[in-house]
């Protein structure tokens, strides 16, 4: 069984001044985003539309601006409602505390939705053209976080057959029992297979919200399947018919994603 390496959180530090490696995977994240965004505007049909509708780098930096805000303020509200609404209805002030830890990625994607809202009707576009144009260019930032995940030692797995070759000891779980590193199972599925995966898909030209709809369906199934590796979290545990709550919240995103995916495929193309 392998060991975690136990890497210290700060990668560098400059008197008081101190960078950790989460925060460069979220700088990794938004310059993949960019550079993705760009890629993207060479698609169809983003790259057919002309006139005052037209697709420009500026609007790839303001969605980035846009969704970086929604990831935040939509993460810790997320997490606040859907972990702990008992101990935050009493302790308020702490929904602010950032620093102390505590983000959803389901709570974060409805902070980016409604950045994309807010960003098409400034724009005079349908949320649907942006969620398909901005949707391939997610995987890769979730990806860097899963990484981040990893090296803080954070967010391990469930106990794992002791002949697992990859099983992995995590000494801040308390445990020196080999566990599923469920951190990179993550990266690998939620990050670099959605990518390859969605990249392709979107490189041809689908129906408007075909894209979007494929992201959530795509991320909730591998969403919910990494969860059976992850350790739930202790104040929860495991909830109805043994799920977890990450894999109660994804079932909704599954059968939204796949109902909606046919839908819009029955749309007469505008």
């Amino acid at each position: 069984m392998l060991i975690h390496p136990d890497i210290n959180p700060i990668a560098l530090q400059v008197g008081p001044l101190a960078v950790h490696w989460y925060g460069l995977t979220y700088l990794v994240a938004f310059g993949l985003f960019m550079l993705l965004g760009m890629l993207r505007l060479k698609h169809q049909p983003f790259a057919r539309i002309q006139g005052p509708g037209a697709w420009s780098r500026r609007d790839v930096e303001d969605i980035l601006f846009l969704g970086v805000m929604g990831v935040v303020l939509g993460g810790r509200i997320g997490y606040c409602l859907f972990y702990k609404p008992g101990y935050y209805v009493t302790h308020p002030l702490e929904i602010l505390a950032v620093w102390q830890g505590g983000m959803s990625f389901h709570g974060g994607m409805l902070g980016v939705i409604a950045s994309m809202i807010w960003f098409a009707r400034s724009r005079k576009r349908s949320w649907l053209q942006v969620a398909d144009f901005v949707a391939p260019c997610v995987p890769t930032g979730l990806a860097a976080g899963r990484v981040g995940n990893f090296i803080n030692g954070e967010l391990w797995g469930r106990f794992c057959d002791p002949d697992l070759p990859w099983g992995m000891v995590f000494r801040h779980s308390g445990s020196l029992l080999p566990r599923h590193p469920s951190q990179v199972y993550q990266f690998l599925m939620e990050g670099l297979l959605l990518f390859v995966l969605l990249w392709l898909y979107a490189r041809k030209e689908r129906k408007e919200g075909q894209v979007a709809w494929a992201f959530l369906f795509g991320y909730g199934v591998f969403r919910f399947i990494a969860e059976f590796f992850r350790e739930p979290d202790a104040f929860l545990g495991t909830l109805a018919l043994g799920l977890s709550m990450g894999q109660w919240l994804c079932v909704p995103m599954i059968v939204i994603g796949m109902v909606m995916w046919i839908r819009a495929g029955r749309r007469s193309q505008p």
